[in-house]
């Protein structure tokens, strides 16, 4: 049975909120304002029919896009959907009374996405890869993508065919798919152990597609070309599956907030610093000491260091930071920067830690603006600052949104 619905304003997750008199009620793929119909379940419905347009609606970039779970909101337009994107920035902090200065939002265009996670199946019609449909384990393959760079979509077809290849399992597997300077780096996970003859046949289909490397489940298969990236002027080569920032001229962004903010410190630490995003940066200026729980990462980090020209030292440590993170005695015997940039889960520890320091200036980025917020709480507690915020939207079409906050501590008297 249909119900009419009008909807209030975006949820969390960019689904349409529609207040009934049972509560409140998310409809996927509609905007503020818009009268709609919708099939409602407990507290989620099906978009029916939309009666009322928003005058901010668009036709959507891609064909898959209302059955294909990667992206949520292809049909806002632009500059509504950068504002939706900029003000969980803002009420994440105003919900930890946090009123800061939130700047404009760095923004990503289409085609831009370096870095993709697959879904893939194999069916009896053959490979499924695609990403995975809303609140589903149901594979949606696609055709087209456009939030990925070309030369990711340029190659689902040579994708699809080194997964049936490779594929020894009925279960759903991920595939990895970075587009580095060299070519393609691709990692499967779970996709099953690889056999000889599969991994003879993957490595000639590797070898004849271009691809600049293959891995399972972290073992390297084949590697023609060492996979690149660039850390500002210096030549990474990350291992298979590392974490790669989505976009890189969002990385860019994130990476010169950072290294201006602390242009003037001599002594940097980089927390959760993954293969040297931010330490390759900064030690053309300052002494970088790089901490990882991760310790291929700090390998590749620590190469691209000593093969790097004009930099100065970049030390590593090889630690788990929510178990142990740098205490405030060890901050304030070495440093006069730092900049943290934690998984989702954040850094409160850490944060603790920091906000007991004396360090004088710090940076924290974040992917998830509702940690960011509890650990900037902490740290303006202790006595920072919160300087600027920066939103940077470098998962197009999606709910999450990036941020880069930078904070001052005045200098302790002697």
């Amino acid at each position: 049975m249909s119900t009419a619905l009008t909807i209030d304003h975006l949820g969390a997750q960019g689904d349409g909120v529609a207040p009934t008199g049972n509560g409140q009620v998310f409809v996927p793929f509609t905007l503020p304002g818009e009268r709609v119909t919708a099939a409602v379940g407990k507290n989620r419905a099906d978009l029916l029919a939309i009666l009322d347009p928003s005058p901010e609606r668009v036709p959507p970039a891609c064909r898959h896009f209302g059955t294909c779970g990667g992206c949520a909101l292809q049909h806002m337009a632009m500059p509504a959907y950068l504002a939706w994107k900029r003000d969980k920035v803002v009420a994440a902090l105003k919900g930890r009374g946090i009123d800061a200065p939130v700047g404009d939002i760095v923004a990503s265009p289409p085609h831009s996405r370096r870095r993709v996670v697959f879904a893939v199946r194999r069916t009896e019609r053959g490979i499924l890869l695609g990403y995975n449909q809303a609140l589903s384990h149901q594979i949606i393959d696609i055709e087209e993508c456009p939030i990925s760079v070309p030369a990711i979509v340029s190659a689902l077809g040579q994708l699809r065919e080194l997964a049936r290849i490779a594929c020894n399992t009925g279960d759903a597997f991920r595939m990895a798919v970075t587009a580095s300077e060299t070519g393609l780096d691709i990692e499967l996970r779970d996709a099953g152990k690889l056999t000889d003859d599969a991994r003879t046949a993957a490595s000639r289909f590797a070898m004849a597609a271009g691809f600049a490397r293959v891995s399972v489940d972290g073992e390297i298969v084949i590697e023609p070309r060492k996979p690149v990236l660039m850390a500002g002027e210096i030549a990474v080569m990350p291992p298979p599956g590392a974490f790669v920032q989505a976009v890189a001229h969002a990385e860019e962004a994130m990476a010169t907030l950072v290294t201006d903010h602390l242009r003037k410190a001599k002594n940097v630490a980089d927390l959760f610093c993954g293969w040297g995003t931010f330490s390759l940066r900064l030690a053309k200026r300052s002494q970088v000491h790089a901490v990882e729980a991760d310790a291929p990462a700090l390998a590749a980090l620590d190469r691209a260091f000593r093969f790097g020209e004009g930099l100065k030292t970049v030390t590593t440590e090889k630690r788990d930071l929510f178990r142990r993170p740098l205490t405030f005695k060890e901050l304030d015997a070495r440093f006069d920067g730092l900049v943290f940039d934690p998984p989702r889960a954040g850094a409160e520890d850490q944060a603790r830690q920091i906000a007991r320091s004396s360090v004088p200036h710090v940076a924290a980025v974040s992917c998830n603006p509702v940690t960011l917020a509890r650990d900037l709480e902490i740290l303006i507690a202790g006595g920072y600052t919160l300087k600027s915020v920066a939103p940077v939207d470098q998962f197009l079409w999606s709910p999450h949104v990036e941020a880069v906050a930078l904070l001052e501590k005045p200098k302790k008297r002697r």
